[in-house]
């Protein structure tokens, strides 16, 4: 009933955060209807962000130039950095529009279950960002889950071991268990604006 083609466009929509397989046939037939005019546009999109969006270099956010923009705007206060899990997680941040510092993504959680170790996050190009002298505060800004805890505790005292000793989190008005970036913005900027000493 359907091509062999059409099977796979449908299971790589499904592999995709939030989607299954029902969406992922809505989303093909959606463009497949539309071929003439949203398929184009949508496959130009992605050649062009395959080629021209990168890893920032100072902090890990997604952008077409490195340094990122926020990681160049001079507005920024130098002397804070808000560690998060994710891109999305600084994106949601980003969104209430209350934090005025830079940013530094990890790109993942300690997790010993997933063999996730120090030395697959970005951790020692945070320690070195510390290491210039210019950070005075560290918000620690990951997951309420067990794996954010974890990393936030090791980060803790490696950033003690470097002398920086103002280490907040964000204030538990973020529910255990819950990810930032399904967060809305009022949640997120109190959140922030209450943190606490770690």
């Amino acid at each position: 009933m359907i091509s062999d083609e059409l099977k796979t466009l449908i299971q790589l929509f499904s592999k995709l955060p939030g989607l299954g397989p029902r969406s992922g046939k809505r989303i093909a037939l959606h463009l497949l209807q539309n071929r003439t005019t949203t398929l184009p546009a949508l496959t130009e999109s992605l050649q062009i962000v395959e080629v021209k969006v990168k890893d920032c270099g100072t902090c890990g956010n997604l952008d077409s130039q490195d340094p990122c923009t926020l990681c160049q705007d001079a507005r920024r206060d130098p002397s804070v950095i808000c560690v998060v899990e994710s891109v999305g997680d600084l994106w949601a941040l980003e969104r209430t529009a209350s934090y005025k510092g830079y940013y530094h993504v990890l790109g993942g959680v300690l997790s010993a279950l997933d063999g996730v170790g120090p030395e697959d996050l970005r951790l020692s190009s945070l320690l070195q960002r510390c290491q210039r002298g210019e950070v005075r505060e560290i918000i620690l800004a990951l997951n309420a889950t067990v794996e954010g805890q974890t990393t936030s505790h090791y980060l803790t005292e490696r950033l003690k071991e470097l002398g920086i000793t103002h280490i907040s989190s964000l204030a538990r008005g973020v529910p255990v268990g819950g990810e930032l970036d399904y967060l809305d913005e009022g949640t997120l900027s109190t959140a922030l604006l209450s943190r606490r000493a770690v």
